[in-house]
């Protein structure tokens, strides 16, 4: 078994990162907004770190329960949200801003919710 607490604690902090990210997000009203402004770049970049931070700490999640947790929720690509993080980190300067746009826009708030519901269940 492993530790509930410890995992509730990743899982507010990936909530909270969501909801970080999500409010972010909000002032995007498309991907050039991303890449022809100061200010988007900007937004990027603090979105591209939150999205790090949540594919590290999915990542963790596994470790700590033996992969158990997150497969029962398979309305989320689990493998797609930690890959994220090794894409934004490792290849960083090839980031694709309309594929970080739609993470942002179709897939975030299903995610938000998600984890919430696993906090709930816990």
């Amino acid at each position: 078994m492993y530790d509930k607490e410890l995992v509730a604690d990743i899982l507010a902090q990936i909530s909270n990162a969501t909801s970080t990210a999500l409010q972010r997000f909000g002032v995007v009203g498309d991907v050039s907004y991303f890449t022809d402004t100061p200010e988007g770049m900007e937004k990027l970049d603090s979105i591209c770190m939150v999205l790090i931070a949540i594919g590290e700490s999915l990542k963790n999640i596994d470790k700590i329960t033996n992969k158990e947790l997150l497969i029962k929720y398979p309305q989320i690509d689990w493998k797609a949200a930690k890959g994220m993080r090794d894409i934004i980190s490792h290849h960083y300067f090839d980031i694709d801003a309309g594929e970080i746009y739609f993470v942002c826009d179709t897939k975030l708030d299903e995610l938000y919710n998600v984890i919430n519901q696993m906090i709930e269940e816990l």
